[in-house]
């Protein structure tokens, strides 16, 4: 195994291990600000968020029909429907745009 191989394994690992046990160690209390609480609470949906953004639209061979499966899924989501339904309208969609269109 190549040695600068091996530091960058050890330095990824350090820095997850800091990340994680530096909020354990420093705050012993309960957060009181609002302003964090709420940073804090948003945190998972818009790293969920960051991370699937960018999959749907380049999972298809055109950013078109991933944009517009995009459109389709929030739309259906916005009008309550359930997650089978958002899903299956916005596989619909691709497959009705990519079997046109390319």
């Amino acid at each position: 195994m190549n040695p600068h191989t091996l530091a960058y394994i050890l330095v990824m690992a350090a820095v997850t291990y800091l990340i994680r046990m530096l909020p354990l160690t420093l705050i012993r209390g309960q957060i009181r600000s609002p302003f964090i609480r709420s940073f804090l609470y948003y945190v998972p949906y818009v790293t969920l968020s960051v991370m699937t953004f960018p999959a749907i639209l380049t999972a298809t061979s055109s950013i078109w029909s991933g944009a517009a499966a995009l459109a389709a899924a929030v739309l259906l989501a916005y009008r309550g429907k359930s997650l089978f339904q958002v899903s299956l309208a916005a596989c619909a969609v691709v497959f009705v745009l990519e079997l046109f269109l390319c």
